[in-house]
């Protein structure tokens, strides 16, 4: 149990006991989080996988470009790339790009537009 969450049972324990509301948000933030290590993590594998493939085709005073093309460079990125993108859809859902309301916004955005159109010619 992390510091923080110890430290509010102790001090309102009584209070959440009981809170649906506070078990969801926690669940959710536990959720979030990771989400944050597993892209932490993805960010510095990744990157030592490219630099340890930039070390191995050092090649006198220049680099060898040729190594970057290989598909062995990128293949572990992009695979892990797609299993990163899955997880964030778990995690925030599919109204991650279109919140809950972006519908009713913009329908209102578009009937207010329509009405501003109908009173210029008024």
């Amino acid at each position: 149990m992390g510091r923080y969450r110890r430290q509010m049972y102790e001090e309102y324990g009584h209070e959440f006991s009981n809170d649906e509301s506070f078990n969801l948000a926690y669940k959710k933030v536990k959720r979030i989080k990771g989400f944050y290590s597993h892209l932490k993590v993805y960010i510095i594998v990744n990157a030592i996988i490219i630099i340890s493939n930039l070390n191995r085709h050092y090649i006198g005073n220049h680099f060898e470009l040729r190594g970057f093309q290989d598909w062995e460079t990128y293949s572990t990125a992009f695979y892990w790339g797609i299993a990163l993108v899955i997880h964030a859809f778990t995690v925030f859902g599919p109204d991650i790009f279109f919140g809950k309301d972006w519908e009713q916004k913009e329908i209102q955005k578009y009937m207010d537009k329509d009405a501003q159109n109908k009173n210029k010619w008024e």
